[in-house]
């Protein structure tokens, strides 16, 4: 895998450093820098003429992070742009957490469709092709241009779910939006579905719940959703799933981009643990018997080596090697 060369932004160093390590090759240099008055400075640590380059920055970062998402996005402007200028051959975004994805339709007068803005913006500073995960509407892949290879974090999380060999176990979606998602979890799982009928008046990260369609009591519940921020509809949904009977309650998340307030509702609540991927970067230390962490780098970096490879990445989608389930915790 010598041929490999994956660079770092600063919200995507552990990430790509986890990829590396899968491939076995190093991490090419690269070097931010963010100034006093919040100018960022980005610097390519080598030659890169003629060459292909993946480039690993994800959009968005939990709690304690020292970046935020329009830090992380105009830093991976720069990173295109400054890869284009020094004569790259083709530039592949690397990007696990979308966090624009949420802004995907105009549903309200007089606001801006954020994901469409950001998709063209990466596109016209330089990227050749877009590596993502679990977006929030699929349909993001239309507003870019170019290849997205649109990667699922659902194979690492079922394998999860298996291992903690729960029975009576009902998969909850924790809305409608969520409902064909929920599925392929429990048809993987071979388990029934409920939902939630979820509302949300404003855009004040507050959800209600205001039913639950499925038998849940008696049963064990896995809510299963891309990401939360604040961990509102989680904890609401939670507690619901409790006066309604449910024994145990968990949660697999795609990402995990809470905040501090997020990560202090989900330890107060009825939710036993919760399951996600290092998709999104950390500053803070999340309590293991709470939070569950699976590397989804290991993924990234296989779908690197069979694009580098021209081999085909679609078998992924639905499964994964031997060699990535190995690495998944028990």
């Amino acid at each position: 895998m010598a041929d490999v060369r994956i660079y770092a932004g600063s919200s995507g160093r552990d990430f790509a450093q986890g990829m590396c390590s899968y491939l076995g090759i190093d991490l090419r240099p690269a070097e931010t820098i963010r100034f006093s008055e919040g100018n960022t400075y980005v610097k390519i640590g080598e030659h890169v003429r003629d060459e292909e380059v993946y480039l690993v920055q994800p959009i968005g970062a939990g709690a304690g992070a020292d970046t935020g998402a329009n830090d992380d996005f105009v830093e991976l402007l720069f990173w295109m742009d400054a890869f284009k200028r020094a004569g790259a051959k083709y530039v592949t975004a690397v990007i696990p957490y979308f966090s624009y994805g949420k802004g995907d339709k105009k549903d309200e007068p007089r606001v801006s469709i954020r994901a469409r803005v950001v998709a063209e913006s990466i596109e016209l500073a330089g990227a050749d092709r877009i590596v993502t995960m679990d977006l929030h509407a699929p349909q993001i892949q239309g507003f870019f241009k170019k290849p997205v290879d649109h990667l699922y974090a659902r194979p690492m999380l079922v394998s999860c779910i298996e291992a903690l060999g729960l029975e009576d176990l009902v998969v909850v979606a924790p809305d409608a939006g969520f409902v064909k998602n929920a599925r392929k979890f429990a048809a993987c799982l071979c388990l029934p579905v409920a939902i939630a009928d979820k509302t949300r008046g404003c855009n004040d990260e507050k959800a209600e719940i205001h039913e639950i369609i499925g038998d849940v009591a008696g049963r064990n519940a896995m809510i299963v959703d891309d990401f939360s921020l604040s961990g509102g509809t989680l904890v609401a949904l939670a507690g619901q799933l409790r006066k309604r009977g449910a024994r145990r309650i968990f949660a697999a998340l795609s990402h995990l981009p809470l905040s501090e307030a997020g990560i202090a509702a989900i330890e107060g609540s009825d939710i036993e643990f919760l399951i996600s991927t290092d998709s999104v970067p950390s500053g803070r230390a999340l309590d293991p018997a709470r939070f569950k962490i699976v590397s989804a780098a290991p993924l990234f970096a296989e779908v690197v080596s069979r694009m580098q490879e021209r081999r085909p990445i679609g078998d992924l989608m639905d499964a994964l090697p031997e060699r990535i389930l190995s690495l998944l915790p028990d």
